[in-house]
């Protein structure tokens, strides 16, 4: 594997890593607020981002790449309002979206055809992040923050949400 696409894919790995991180915060805003099924909703997330990261560390591990772990910084936990963390989710998974189309890119500049397959698989999975994220914020905006509004019937909707490891974990390291 060429070197400095496998450290483009290690710090895509912190990246994955980091937005673990980033909705394990998201968890913990709700949690202040007492909104469980929000909180599980992000939980849930994150371990997703998490096995993101995973997927993409396999792969530099199969190929006999380097893999060097970035740190990963702090992320915010300040928000205005439900509506506002999801406007910051939405914005998040649009810049995911955006490094894993520039890694595509790299792969099939360097005719690296083994890692243009397993992003290819991150492309269409950024489909389905970008959805969820904007139905929810849409969602959000319809129903407001009022007290005794439907955000209570969101939440519990959201507390049912269950985690599915991702198909190329699906055998085993989720």
């Amino acid at each position: 594997m060429d070197s400095s696409f496998a450290e483009a894919v290690n710090r895509q790995v912190a990246a994955e890593f980091y937005s673990s991180y980033l909705y394990l915060q998201m968890a913990a805003w709700f949690e202040e607020r007492t909104l469980k099924g929000f909180a599980h909703w992000m939980r849930i997330q994150a371990r997703e981002e998490a096995c993101h990261a995973l997927i993409l560390f396999n792969h530099l591990a199969a190929r006999g790449a380097a893999i060097k772990l970035g740190a990963i910084a702090a992320p915010p936990g300040d928000y205005r309002s439900v509506t506002d963390v999801f406007e910051a989710t939405l914005k998040h998974e649009q810049a995911v979206s955006e490094s894993f189309r520039d890694l595509v890119d790299k792969a099939l500049e360097i005719k690296d055809h083994a890692a243009r397959v397993t992003l290819e698989w991150f492309v269409k999975e950024q489909i389905e992040e970008e959805a969820s994220a904007s139905e929810l914020l849409e969602k959000t905006k319809m129903l407001g923050e009022k007290p005794g509004s439907g955000l209570l019937t969101l939440d519990a909707a959201l507390a049912g949400r269950i985690f599915t490891p991702p198909a190329p974990l699906a055998g085993g390291d989720a």
